[in-house]
C-alpha cells in the first residue's frame, strides 16, 4: 500500500507539472497577473501579482508568463539558467500587452503662476534611491557648462518626458509648449518637484516620475541564460554608462552569458536602453578616463572572467529601442560574441539633455565576433548610429538600413578584421574612420566618408575569435578595402585618396555627383596624439589609393529616396544594366587581403570562410558577376524596393 501511494504521488506531481508548463514534464510555468497575489502559488488560476515574486522562485528551465497590465516594479533576477536549452524565460502572454515601468504616477499637484505646478513627496516614497538627488556622472560625461547638474529623475506627461531646467527660474516662467521644463529640490525629508504643464491639469492627465534606476537588471554578475520576450519597458533613471565602469541599462545583462532579449519595446531610459556591459568594481570612474585607464579596465576584465565561454554571446533581436539620451544599446566587453538583429533603433540623443563622448544608437567596446545585421537605425544624434570603439575584431555590420543619423558608422581605434557589407547608408556622413583592417563590400554610400589620418593611442588586438590580448598597436589610417560598392547622392570617398597603409578600391560604381578617392582637397585630420606621435608616424609610408575596375557613370542620376508607406520603408532607386558589363568578383575570404596589424584573414564569426553570395534582401547573387551595391540588379530604370 505504501508503494502504491508513493507511485500515485509521483504520477500526480508529474501531471501537475505538465499542466503548468506544456513545454516540458519537469519545469514549471509561473503566471503573473495584475489581479493576482504574491501569496498565490503562481499557477494560471492562482497567479502572482508581481513579476519579482515569480523571479524569486523560478529555477533553470522555468517560464514566467505575464498577463495584460501595467507593472511598476524593478525586476532583479536572483538566478539565471544553466544552459541555452535550460534557461529562465520571462515572457508576455501571447497577444497580451504587458508594460513594465520604472516610474510611478504622481497626483496632488498644486497650480502656481504661469504654467507651473508643484508637488511635494516624502523621501520615504523613494526608499534608498532618489533620482532627484542622484546626479548623472561617470567617465567621459561632460556637463555643459561644467557646473551644470543633471539628475537621473524625469517627469513624463502622457508618456513623453519634460526637460530638466538649468535653474529654478526657468521652470517658473511661461512655458514653451515644445519644451516643457521641470526642476526638483531634495531636503532631509521631502522632494519638491516643479513642472510646466501647458494647457493641461496634471491631476487629470497621466503624469509619471522616475523612481527606479532600472527595470530589468541583475544586481550581480554571472546571471546567465535568461530570455526576456514581448514586453514594453519604459521610464528608468539609469546612470551614465562609460566603458570603464558598470553599465546599467533600462534592461541589462550585467556581465553574463547567453541572454536573449527579443520582441520588446524599450524606451525612455535617461541614459541607455539595453546594456550588454561591464560589471562594477572599485576602479569605476576613478582615474580611468584615458587610453591607459581603459587598458587597465581590460586587464581587470580578463581576470574577472572575460572569455568566450563565460561572457557575452547574447542575442538582441526584433526590439524597438527609442528615446534614450545616451545609447540605444551599450556594451563594454560584455557584448562580445553577440548578435544584434532585426531591431529598430531611433530617436537616440535627440533631446540632447546633456553631453558626453558615448552617444550612439549602438556603442560597443570589445565587439569581438559581434554581428550587427538587419537593423533599421535612424534619427540618432551624438556621434553615430553604430560606434565600434576598441577591439572590434571579427565584427560584421551587414544588411542594415541607416538614415538621418549624425554619422551612420564610426569605427574607432580598431585593427580588424571588420566586415561592413550590404548596408544602405543614407545619412549625410556615412563613415567616420579611425581604424584599419576593414572591408566595405556591396554597400550603398549616399554620403561622405570622414577619415582620421593617424591616432597615437595604443589599443589591443587579440588572438582570432578570442579575448586573449596579443599586443597593443597604434592606429594608422588605411588597410581598407572598398569592393563592389555603389556611390550615389554625391557619396564622397575622397579622404581615402591617401593613407598610411594601403587603400584598395575594386569594382565600385560612381554615379552623378559621386567623388572618388583621387584627390583629398582637405587637410589630414588626427585623433589623439602624444609626444611620440610624430616619431611613430614616420615608421609608415604614405600610400596613394589604388583603384581597379571602376565604373564612372557621371551621366547617370543615381539619386535615391527613402519613403515610408504604411508600416513599410521603400527605397526609390535607379539601376543600369550596363553596370554589369564591368566584371565584379565574388567577395570571399580568399579574395580579401588580410587585416595587417593582427595579420588575420576575414572570416565568419565561427571561423568558417566568408562567402558574400546574398544581397540585402537575401537573394542569391550571381556568383560569376555579382551586382555592385546591396541589390542584385534585375533591370534598368527606377525601382521601388521595400527595405524595411
Amino acid at each position: 500500500m505504501k508503494k502504491l501511494l508513493v507511485v500515485a504521488f509521483v504520477l500526480n506531481s508529474v501531471v501537475v507539472s505538465a499542466q503548468q508548463n506544456p513545454y516540458t514534464l519537469h519545469h514549471i510555468e509561473y503566471h503573473v497577473s495584475v489581479k493576482g497575489d504574491d501569496h498565490n502559488r503562481g499557477s494560471l488560476s492562482q497567479p502572482f501579482r508581481t513579476i519579482s515574486a515569480a523571479a524569486n522562485v523560478a529555477m533553470p528551465g522555468d517560464v514566467i508568463t505575464v498577463h495584460t497590465g501595467y507593472y511598476r516594479e524593478q525586476i532583479t533576477p536572483p538566478r539565471g539558467g544553466n544552459s541555452n536549452s535550460e534557461r529562465i524565460t520571462y515572457q508576455a502572454a501571447k497577444g497580451e500587452k504587458v508594460v513594465i515601468k520604472g516610474s510611478e504616477i504622481i497626483k496632488g499637484w498644486k497650480k502656481l503662476e504661469n504654467d507651473t505646478w508643484k508637488v511635494t513627496i516624502p523621501n520615504t516614497f523613494f526608499g534608498d534611491f532618489n533620482p532627484y538627488k542622484e546626479l548623472i556622472h561617470g567617465d567621459w560625461f561632460t556637463p555643459t557648462p561644467k557646473d551644470r547638474k543633471y539628475h537621473r529623475g524625469a517627469v513624463y506627461l502622457k508618456g513623453d518626458w519634460l526637460t530638466e531646467a538649468a535653474k529654478k527660474e526657468e521652470v517658473m516662467a511661461s512655458a514653451d509648449k515644445k519644451n516643457l521644463l521641470w526642476w526638483a529640490e531634495v531636503d532631509s525629508t521631502i522632494t519638491t518637484i516643479w513642472a510646466q504643464f501647458k494647457n493641461a491639469d496634471p491631476n487629470k492627465e497621466l503624469v509619471e516620475i522616475n523612481v527606479r534606476p532600472t527595470v530589468f537588471y541583475p544586481d550581480k554578475p554571472f546571471i546567465n541564460f535568461i530570455t526576456v520576450r514581448g514586453f514594453t519597458m519604459e521610464q528608468a533613471a539609469t546612470n551614465w554608462a562609460p566603458p570603464t565602469a558598470e553599465q546599467p541599462g533600462l534592461i541589462g545583462t550585467h556581465w553574463s552569458r547567453g541572454w536573449i532579449i527579443e520582441n520588446n519595446t524599450i524606451e525612455y531610459s535617461k541614459c541607455s536602453g539595453i546594456s550588454l556591459g561591464k560589471y562594477g568594481d572599485y576602479y569605476d570612474n576613478k582615474n580611468t578616463e584615458s587610453a591607459k585607464g581603459y587598458v587597465g579596465t581590460i586587464e581587470r576584465a580578463l581576470a574577472f572572467g572575460w572569455n568566450k565561454g563565460t561572457i557575452g554571446g547574447h542575442i538582441v533581436r526584433n526590439n524597438t529601442i527609442a528615446y534614450c539620451e545616451q545609447t540605444g544599446i551599450v556594451g563594454s566587453m560584455g557584448c562580445s560574441f553577440s548578435t544584434i538583429e532585426g531591431n529598430t533603433i531611433h530617436d537616440i540623443y535627440v533631446h540632447r539633455l546633456f553631453t558626453g563622448a558615448e552617444m550612439a544608437g549602438i556603442k560597443f567596446h570589445g565587439a569581438i565576433d559581434v554581428q550587427i545585421k538587419h537593423n533599421h537605425i535612424y534619427h540618432v544624434g551624438g556621434v553615430a548610429g553604430i560606434w565600434l570603439d576598441w577591439m572590434a575584431q571579427g565584427a560584421q555590420i551587414k544588411n542594415n538600413l541607416m538614415n538621418d543619423n549624425a554619422t551612420d558608422i564610426f569605427l574607432e581605434v580598431d585593427h580588424g578584421p571588420m566586415l561592413i557589407s550590404n548596408n544602405i547608408l543614407l545619412s549625410k556622413t556615412n563613415l567616420l574612420m579611425n581604424s584599419s583592417g576593414a572591408a566595405f563590400v556591396h554597400n550603398l554610400f549616399g554620403g561622405k566618408i570622414d577619415v582620421i589620418h593617424y591616432d597615437a593611442r595604443l589599443t589591443p588586438y587579440m588572438k582570432p575569435h578570442s579575448t586573449y590580448v596579443v599586443a597593443l598597436h597604434d592606429n594608422p589610417s588605411g588597410n581598407i578595402q572598398f569592393i563592389n560598392n555603389l556611390f550615389v547622392n554625391g557619396g564622397d570617398a575622397s579622404q581615402y585618396s591617401n593613407a598610411l597603409l594601403p587603400v584598395v578600391f575594386d569594382g565600385n560604381v560612381y554615379t552623378k555627383g559621386a567623388v572618388r578617392a583621387i584627390k583629398n582637397s582637405g587637410q589630414d585630420r588626427f585623433g589623439e596624439m602624444n609626444k611620440n606621435a610624430e616619431k611613430q608616424m614616420k615608421e609608415y609610408k604614405e600610400h596613394i589609393a589604388t583603384e581597379m575596375n571602376a565604373l564612372v557613370d557621371n551621366g547617370f542620376d543615381g539619386s535615391v529616396n527613402l519613403l515610408q508607406q504604411g508600416k513599410g520603408m521603400y527605397l526609390d532607386i535607379a539601376f543600369d544594366e550596363k553596370w554589369l558589363a564591368q566584371k565584379h568578383k565574388l567577395v570571399t575570404t580568399e579574395t580579401l587581403f588580410k587585416a595587417i596589424v593582427p595579420d588575420l584573414p576575414f572570416q565568419n564569426v565561427d571561423g568558417s570562410a566568408l562567402w558574400i553570395d546574398k544581397d540585402y534582401l537575401g537573394k542569391k547573387r550571381n556568383v560569376a558577376n555579382p551586382s555592385p551595391g546591396p541589390f542584385e540588379i534585375m533591370g534598368t530604370g527606377k525601382q521601388k524596393i521595400e527595405v524595411w
